[in-house]
């Protein structure tokens, strides 16, 4: 393949971004930009052209789905070699096997869960879960930081948990010891070894960064301390590396993750070029207008301008309701009236910020006959607390309602309790919650009729993978994906943000995490929060999210904008049609074969003809008659995801319909 054949279909910025010959490289891509496309397209640019060997080429990111992406990407690209493409743990894993067989050691059993330890560790300590516990010790990790330093460091972050921060320490320190003496290692050894490896034996590291001469890392504002110290260690003081990321996407820290090492890429990596990518292919004007308020109103760092390349849509909306079965019920509504004739269900997404709210929401789109899927987490049912709940609510020998009593973990938004312990809470109440629904409904009712009548009220009947479906997403396992339809339950201020969000960092983390929530959709948002919201047995006042000020101001000015320009535009656009119309130039036949193409396509692929192009599109197409790929970005509102899918067709179209004269040479 012809590197310059990789260019088509991508606009200024990106070319920009894939053709730079310097190294090392940062993309600052903004949401909807095209990031993975232009990783991709980079490393196959560089391997056709060249200037790198695709057999030496690590690029890297952070789950094996996102791997496995790249990888696909890259096998359609035309490359005769693949480069690597993996996870940090997983490269460091294999790495570490050569290194170990190379010395002659049998390496250690790796420990794919801690609680295998962490348990024993813990006994009958109540106040703090095992999977809290390994929470608190894989951030130490991620930050270099020993057991030693755990509790200067975790009152520095204002971590919180269950026990004193000295007795985590302490735990952190026996968990050590323990896997020594087991003679395991777990995944955040392996970075850490695989590391200390390369600092020490000089063959080894010659050999691994003679196999990896150039490495790129997506999602590059996730990259914790430890991942960092590794990446360090595989270039060698090398320069060959390129990065994409974005520090508006930046909603790990609470996890170890350092948006830092992106922002200041050039201090830790001297003479590097930094390209930003603003033009925005996913979402609506409007929707990227109250996404930038989002950021702007608060202790976010300055929104990017992003331009938008899709069509205008709607303006977001927020609703209040009274109660969060209300809302709920609203959602699952809105979601049945955006539906539409023809339309799938996948084509919409419900996101909420904890895992706890998802059970209402499930129980309201079962309820209206909707099918779903809760991706991210398991459904409500299948939760290991809400299971441990119904069980002791059968062990218990006196009535419902006392037993419910009993159950009910009060106070859910205790601001010193840890993010695992909360939501563990948070579940917890909300069956406590259903269970009193289901006694208003049957006031005798015993434990097993309750189970009974949550299997068949609030259940995922799971639909399989690739069906027809409406998402349930927490806004954090929302980032990367989009719809285009997006429904943002619970924008309450103890949601949104998040209680315990304290510090001037964490409430920028919340402004960031809306932001991501928000980019997700392409064409509708549409906002709700409850007046009320009931945990357990108590029914408590809630008010809106303050991060809904700037997103409605900016919306209501949004909606003032377009009641304004509605009449002009649509006049202008009418007078543009019919002056195609009506040019003795070849531009009525040229229109009338492109209004002919068109329905072709969207017949074959049964959509709307003006989701593959607009009236207006064609109508420009027809005005502006590219001849050249050149000439299609020259086309208004034509960008490059469909000059890229529809462009070698326009352009034959286009030339089988000559013209008289070319007005655009002279007009442009």
């Amino acid at each position: 393949m012809d590197p310059a054949a990789l260019l088509v279909g991508l606009d200024e910025g990106q070319r920009r971004a894939v053709t730079a010959p310097e190294h090392p490289l940062c993309i600052m891509a903004g949401a909807g930009s095209g990031k993975t496309r232009v990783l991709t397209r980079r490393i196959a640019y560089r391997a056709l052209g060249d200037d790198a060997d695709a057999r030496h080429v690590l690029a890297l990111t952070f789950t094996r789905k996102a791997a496995g992406e790249l990888a696909d990407r890259l096998a359609r690209l035309g490359l005769r070699d693949l480069p690597t493409t993996g996870t940090f743990h997983a490269v460091a894993w294999a790495q570490l096997h050569t290194w170990w067989k190379g010395r002659g050691v049998a390496p250690p059993e790796l420990l794919d869960r801690k609680g295998r330890v962490l348990g024993r560790l813990l006994g009958r300590v109540t106040r703090m879960s095992v999977g809290e516990l390994a929470t608190e010790i894989e951030w130490a990790k991620a930050r270099l930081v020993g057991p030693d330093h755990y509790p200067v460091a975790a009152a520095r972050a204002d971590r919180r948990s269950g026990l004193p921060a000295d007795r985590v320490a302490a735990l952190y320190a026996a968990y050590e010891e323990e896997k020594r003496a087991r003679r395991v290692v777990d995944f955040d050894d392996l970075l850490e070894r695989c590391a200390d490896a390369l600092d020490q034996d000089v063959t080894f590291a010659e050999a691994q960064r003679w196999r990896f001469r150039h490495v790129f890392v997506d999602e590059f504002q996730d990259v914790n301390p430890l991942q960092h110290r590794l990446l360090t260690a595989w270039l060698g003081g090398r320069s060959d590396l390129c990065v994409v990321g974005d520090p508006n996407q930046a909603i790990y820290r609470w996890n170890g993750a350092d948006a830092g090492f992106l922002l200041e890429f050039p201090r830790h990596f001297p003479g590097a070029r930094v390209i930003d990518l603003v033009d925005n292919y996913r979402s609506s004007p409007q929707i990227l207008g109250v996404a930038t308020a989002v950021l702007d109103g608060g202790a976010s760092s300055p929104a990017p301008r992003l331009r938008a390349h899709r069509p205008d849509g709607p303006v977001p909306t927020v609703m209040a309701y009274p109660t969060d079965g209300d809302e709920a019920r609203g959602v699952a509504r809105a979601v049945r009236d955006h539906h539409g004739v023809g339309g799938g269900w996948a084509r919409q997404a419900v996101l909420v910020r904890t895992n706890a709210q998802t059970a209402l929401i499930e129980q309201a789109l079962h309820a209206a006959r909707i099918p779903f899927r809760v991706k991210g987490t398991a459904p409500f049912m299948s939760r290991s607390e809400v299971q441990q709940g119904l069980a002791t609510l059968d062990r218990s020998s006196g009535p419902l309602r006392a037993a419910l009593a009993d159950l009910d973990p009060s106070p859910v938004e205790d601001a010193s309790l840890a993010d695992g312990e909360r939501e563990r809470r948070e579940s917890l109440a909300t069956l406590v919650r259903l269970g009193h629904e289901f006694l208003g409904l049957e006031p005798d009712g015993t434990a097993r009729e309750l189970r009974w009548w949550l299997t068949a009220t609030v259940r995922s009947d799971d639909p399989g993978p690739g069906a027809d479906a409406v998402e349930i997403v927490t806004f954090h396992a929302a980032k990367g994906l989009e719809w285009p339809v997006v429904h943002l339950a619970g924008l309450e201020d103890g949601l949104v943000p998040i209680s315990h969000a304290r510090s001037t960092e964490a409430a920028a983390e919340e402004q960031r995490l809306l932001y991501v929530a928000v980019t997700r959709a392409e064409q509708v948002l549409r906002g709700t929060w409850a007046e009320q919201r009931t945990f357990g047995a108590r029914t408590m006042a809630r008010r809106p999210s303050p991060f809904l000020g700037p997103l409605s101001r900016a919306a209501a000015a949004l909606r003032a904008e377009s009641a304004a320009v509605d009449h002009d535009r649509g006049l202008a656009r009418a007078r543009a049609q019919l002056d195609a119309l009506h040019h003795r130039d070849g531009r009525a036949e040229l229109l009338g074969a492109l209004r002919e193409w068109r329905a072709g396509v969207a017949r074959a692929a049964s959509i709307p003809p003006g989701v593959v192009l607009s009236d207006v599109l064609l109508a420009e197409v027809a005005e502006h008659r590219p001849l050249t790929v050149a000439d299609l970005a020259g086309v208004p509102g034509l960008g490059p995801v469909k000059a890229d899918e529809y462009g070698v067709t326009l352009l034959a179209l286009v030339a089988a319909h000559p013209a008289a004269g070319r007005a655009t040479d002279r007009e442009r």
